[in-house]
Protein backbone atom coordinates (compact mmCIF):
# COMPACT_ATOMS: atom_id res chain seq x y z
CA UNK A 1 0.00 0.00 0.00
CA UNK A 2 1.39 3.22 -0.86
CA UNK A 3 1.29 6.13 1.74
CA UNK A 4 -0.21 9.55 1.61
CA UNK A 5 1.64 12.70 0.93
CA UNK A 6 2.02 14.95 3.55
CA UNK A 7 0.90 18.55 3.31
CA UNK A 8 2.25 21.26 5.42
CA UNK A 9 -0.28 23.68 7.17
CA UNK A 10 -2.07 26.54 4.89
CA UNK A 11 -2.20 29.68 6.79
CA UNK A 12 -3.19 33.26 6.15
CA UNK A 13 -0.14 35.30 6.44
CA UNK A 14 0.72 36.89 9.42
CA UNK A 15 -1.16 34.47 11.63
CA UNK A 16 -0.77 34.55 15.01
CA UNK A 17 0.57 38.28 15.28
CA UNK A 18 -1.24 40.33 18.18
CA UNK A 19 -3.57 42.17 16.22
CA UNK A 20 -4.98 39.10 14.43
CA UNK A 21 -6.29 37.23 16.79
CA UNK A 22 -9.93 37.40 14.75
CA UNK A 23 -8.08 35.66 12.26
CA UNK A 24 -9.34 32.22 12.40
CA UNK A 25 -7.04 29.02 11.45
CA UNK A 26 -7.84 27.96 8.40
CA UNK A 27 -6.55 29.01 4.85
CA UNK A 28 -8.15 32.02 3.33
CA UNK A 29 -7.21 32.81 -0.92
CA UNK A 30 -4.94 35.95 -0.75
CA UNK A 31 -7.43 39.18 -2.55
CA UNK A 32 -4.84 41.81 -1.83
CA UNK A 33 -3.44 43.93 -4.28
CA UNK A 34 0.14 43.59 -2.40
CA UNK A 35 -0.34 40.60 -0.62
CA UNK A 36 3.37 39.06 -0.49
CA UNK A 37 1.61 35.27 -0.15
CA UNK A 38 -0.43 35.83 -2.94
CA UNK A 39 2.56 37.01 -5.24
CA UNK A 40 4.79 33.89 -3.99
CA UNK A 41 7.14 35.51 -2.23
CA UNK A 42 10.08 33.47 -0.29
CA UNK A 43 9.24 33.04 3.30
CA UNK A 44 5.69 33.55 3.26
CA UNK A 45 4.75 29.82 3.79
CA UNK A 46 3.13 27.40 1.13
CA UNK A 47 -0.11 27.69 -0.63
CA UNK A 48 -2.70 25.13 -1.73
CA UNK A 49 -1.58 23.84 -5.54
CA UNK A 50 -2.14 20.97 -7.33
CA UNK A 51 0.87 19.22 -6.28
CA UNK A 52 -0.05 18.33 -3.31
CA UNK A 53 -2.75 15.98 -4.62
CA UNK A 54 -2.45 12.34 -3.94
CA UNK A 55 -2.95 9.70 -6.54
CA UNK A 56 -6.29 8.10 -7.58
CA UNK A 57 -5.35 5.05 -5.82
CA UNK A 58 -5.30 6.12 -2.16
CA UNK A 59 -7.20 10.06 -2.36
CA UNK A 60 -9.88 9.13 0.25
CA UNK A 61 -8.30 6.21 1.26
CA UNK A 62 -8.55 5.57 5.47
CA UNK A 63 -4.39 5.43 7.46
CA UNK A 64 -5.62 1.59 7.44
CA UNK A 65 -5.96 1.28 3.87
CA UNK A 66 -9.36 0.49 3.35
CA UNK A 67 -12.34 3.07 2.11
CA UNK A 68 -15.34 4.26 3.68
CA UNK A 69 -18.98 3.27 1.91
CA UNK A 70 -21.60 4.37 3.58
CA UNK A 71 -24.51 2.26 4.70
CA UNK A 72 -28.48 3.14 5.03
CA UNK A 73 -29.99 -0.56 4.64
CA UNK A 74 -29.14 -3.90 4.69
CA UNK A 75 -28.98 -4.38 1.21
CA UNK A 76 -26.11 -1.92 1.14
CA UNK A 77 -24.49 -3.80 4.26
CA UNK A 78 -24.63 -7.19 2.27
CA UNK A 79 -23.20 -5.73 -1.03
CA UNK A 80 -19.40 -4.33 1.24
CA UNK A 81 -19.35 -7.68 1.85
CA UNK A 82 -18.64 -8.61 -1.88
CA UNK A 83 -16.41 -5.73 -1.94
CA UNK A 84 -12.94 -6.10 -0.81
CA UNK A 85 -10.74 -2.94 0.64
CA UNK A 86 -14.06 -1.24 1.90
CA UNK A 87 -15.32 -0.82 5.54
CA UNK A 88 -18.97 -0.34 6.34
CA UNK A 89 -19.85 3.18 8.02
CA UNK A 90 -23.77 3.50 9.61
CA UNK A 91 -25.09 7.03 8.30
CA UNK A 92 -26.04 9.23 10.68
CA UNK A 93 -29.39 9.08 10.40
CA UNK A 94 -30.06 5.48 11.05
CA UNK A 95 -32.15 4.88 14.29
CA UNK A 96 -30.72 3.12 17.06
CA UNK A 97 -32.95 -0.01 16.61
CA UNK A 98 -31.85 -0.63 12.89
CA UNK A 99 -28.10 -0.34 13.58
CA UNK A 100 -28.48 -2.88 16.34
CA UNK A 101 -30.54 -4.66 13.98
CA UNK A 102 -27.50 -4.46 10.99
CA UNK A 103 -24.61 -4.32 13.42
CA UNK A 104 -25.88 -8.38 13.87
CA UNK A 105 -25.50 -8.81 10.09
CA UNK A 106 -22.50 -7.46 9.92
CA UNK A 107 -21.41 -9.73 12.84
CA UNK A 108 -22.23 -12.77 10.84
CA UNK A 109 -21.12 -11.63 7.26
CA UNK A 110 -17.85 -10.28 9.38
CA UNK A 111 -18.08 -7.36 7.98
CA UNK A 112 -16.18 -4.53 9.42
CA UNK A 113 -18.41 -1.37 10.85
CA UNK A 114 -16.21 1.80 11.32
CA UNK A 115 -18.72 3.60 14.08
CA UNK A 116 -20.62 0.78 15.66
CA UNK A 117 -22.75 1.35 19.19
Amino acid sequence: MMKKKHKPQFHVPNFGAPNRKRVTDKWKSQRGIDNKMRTKKAKMGPTPSIGYKNSETIRYARPDGTFEFIVHNEKELISVSSMPGYSAKFAHDLSSRKRAALQKIADQKSIRILNRL
